[in-house]
């Protein structure tokens, strides 16, 4: 039969008929390495020693994360242990052991980093912000379909800036609509976008939401309800607004032009500035020469005074030059960007642009040829501390996958801190450097695949990817298992394997490694992308996720990872000598004593020498042979 009562199904029948069904032979490995196969278990003194040196991360401060106590040590033997004769000694077996590697006291990732663990009172600037391109489409930039789904599909995925585009409807009725102009995108209407929005804004997120809006609309303001928009129009007017609502979207326009805007605690001033005929005209040959990475975002209209009275919170202004953003030194200002531009800038003033995004926000969006809504790789413009670094969330790519794992932490808010590199005017980074950057401590990341856990649906042979995402000079990004030697999708091994090293990663906080694994005919199975200091070191488990990043139900990896700070070989013998300064003293004398040893033996044959020269012991010269 093929029903099961509930009452015989019990947690003791599952674990032992999971065991049956994937054996775990590599556990049995880790116990010849603990040296201790004679005997088919662990005292509770060697679980001591697994868990608080085998599975604790050397970055750990001792004092505040103390080891685990005996009594500790034996409730956990007592709760993994499936054979009670067992626990009551304070022994664990292979399978207990396998049952407690399986358990949430061996996270991969420090648990603390997915709730909302980092300062949220830092100003706007200081935080890389979760954001989307042209967020109402579902396929291609020019001919695909919109939807309003889209805006709450992103939104329950932790997405904090969207992206509205607003034209005038159809007559008779004329009302506002949202659509991708000059394209054949179909059109949807505006307030249902709103309603979307108004309904999924804060269900993943307390934190601010920003609309990027482009208005092509007469009269949106009876629209718009709660909503604040900043955006821009052709001549800059000194406005004052103030908020009364409890919760508050902050909205964007990517238009060229500038207008008022107001910082969080107190309102600002912008001055009046006049639009001549020379600046129209050098903006429209820039326009003519970028159309080909803007796409039809140069074609657009200047937003309607009408709705730039309602700006507030955020500035947005064309980028002039590094110079002159520094002499406004504005907070509240924005300037928008394609990939090649910012590239562009990028390579030429790295440490100028690092600064900017110091002082002032940015935001990145696709060049126009990307018809597919494909994605550009993010992490380039996150080590540059770019705030907006927007995507297409239509595509699952490996760019949309890095931005899914980075804002996965700091409980889904939206909002990373930026590291102190890219936020403190008194330091300067260049995201290209190769040396050693201040108050930085590198790190040295080693990872060992072990083995597979339910992988496919079919028999096959599988191997592994590891790589790097980081800095431009952070050691060598790739590396890929062999298939392993059988057809098999339960419990795959991979025997006599190399550990991946990544000896020198420079700045451990802008850095992910992901971990993908494919069939023999390249078949993606499932994939894991983690920020380097959340990584714990031991042995986990590794529950890997789909293109979209959802949870995978049971494959996943079992792998040997070792995080500790990076320490050049020079500095080797003393690093050891400052963490167990005894140990360092044993190993001296020890070495010492074996040196004065082998100056005595070679002593022994000088004297003989020197006795058989000047005649003296000569019928001695076989003594050292009988003896």
């Amino acid at each position: 039969t093929d029903l099961i009562n509930p009452e015989d199904f019990t947690e003791l029948v599952f674990k032992q008929f999971l065991s049956h069904l994937c054996p775990r032979p590599e556990v049995n490995d880790i116990f010849e390495l603990l040296d201790v196969m004679l005997k088919p278990y662990l005292t509770r003194q060697q679980m001591s020693t697994f868990i608080n040196k085998t599975q604790r991360d050397a970055r750990l401060n001792y004092f505040l994360f103390k080891p685990l106590q005996p009594e500790q040590i034996q409730n956990l033997i007592v709760k993994y242990e499936p054979a009670k004769i067992n626990s009551h000694k304070g022994h664990i077996s292979p399978e207990g052991l396998m049952w407690y590697l399986s358990g949430p006291e061996n996270n991969l990732l420090f648990p603390d980093r997915l709730t909302v663990y980092q300062d949220m009172t830092q100003p706007l600037p200081h935080y890389f912000i979760n954001s989307s391109h042209n967020t109402y489409l579902t396929a291609g930039q020019f001919s695909g379909i919109s939807s309003p789904e889209m805006y709450r599909q992103v939104l329950l995925a932790g997405c904090r800036c969207l992206e509205l585009d607003c034209w005038k409807g159809r007559p008779p009725d004329e009302e506002p609509i949202i659509t991708h102009g000059f394209t054949m995108t179909t059109e949807i209407l505006f307030k249902d976008v709103i309603e979307a929005i108004a309904e999924s804004a804060f269900k993943t997120s307390q934190y601010p939401v920003i609309l990027s809006f482009e208005n092509h609309v007469d009269s949106p303001q009876e629209l718009m309800g709660k909503i604040l928009i900043k955006n821009k129009k052709n001549r800059v007017t000194n406005q004052n607004s103030q908020v009364g609502q409890r919760r508050k979207s902050i909205v964007q326009d990517q238009t060229e032009s500038i207008q008022t805007g107001e910082n969080v605690e107190e309102q600002c001033e912008v001055e009046e500035e006049s639009e001549n005929v020379d600046q129209e005209e050098e903006e429209e040959q820039e326009l003519k020469k970028n159309e080909s990475d803007e796409g039809t975002a140069g074609q657009e209209v200047r937003a309607y005074e009408e709705m730039s009275s309602l700006v507030n919170y955020i500035q947005p202004v064309k980028f002039e030059s590094f110079e002159a953003a520094k002499e406004k030194n504005k907070s509240y200002i924005i300037s928008s960007f394609t990939e090649t531009k910012a590239l562009d800038l990028l390579v030429k003033f790295p440490i100028d642009f690092v600064e900017y995004n110091k002082r002032q926000m940015s935001r990145i969006y696709p060049k126009g040829t990307r018809v597919d809504s494909s994605n550009y790789m993010p992490h380039v413009f996150w080590n540059t501390g770019c705030q907006m670094v927007a995507l297409n969330f239509q595509t699952a790519d490996l760019p949309m996958q890095l931005n899914n794992s980075f804002f996965e932490f700091n409980g889904r808010s939206g909002y990373i801190l930026k590291h102190e590199l890219l936020r403190r005017l008194e330091k300067t980074f260049d995201p290209f450097t190769a040396d050693r950057i201040d108050v930085v401590v590198s790190n040295t990341v080693s990872i060992l695949i072990i083995s597979g856990q339910f992988l496919s649906d079919r028999n096959s042979r599988f191997y592994v990817e590891v790589e790097l995402f980081g800095l431009h000079h952070d050691p060598k990004r790739k590396y890929r298992t062999k298939l392993n030697t059988e057809q098999n999708s339960i419990n795959p091994q991979w025997k006599d394997e190399e550990t991946f090293v990544f000896e020198k990663i420079l700045v451990p906080e802008l850095t992910s490694i992901r971990i993908a694994i494919y069939d023999d005919s390249g078949r993606f199975i499932g994939h894991k992308i983690l920020p380097v200091t959340a990584l714990q070191t031991g042995y986990r488990h590794i529950g890997l996720r789909n293109e979209t990043n959802q949870q995978l139900t049971m494959p996943s990896l079992f792998v040997h990872i070792e995080v500790k700070d990076y320490v050049p070989d020079t500095w080797a013998d003393l690093t050891k000598a400052l963490a167990d300064p005894i140990e360092f003293v044993c190993t001296l004398n020890k070495q010492s004593a074996q040196v004065t040893s082998a100056e005595d033996d070679q002593s022994v044959p000088e004297e003989k020498t020197q006795m058989l020269e000047s005649g003296d012991g000569a019928m001695d010269t076989s003594e050292p042979c009988s003896k």
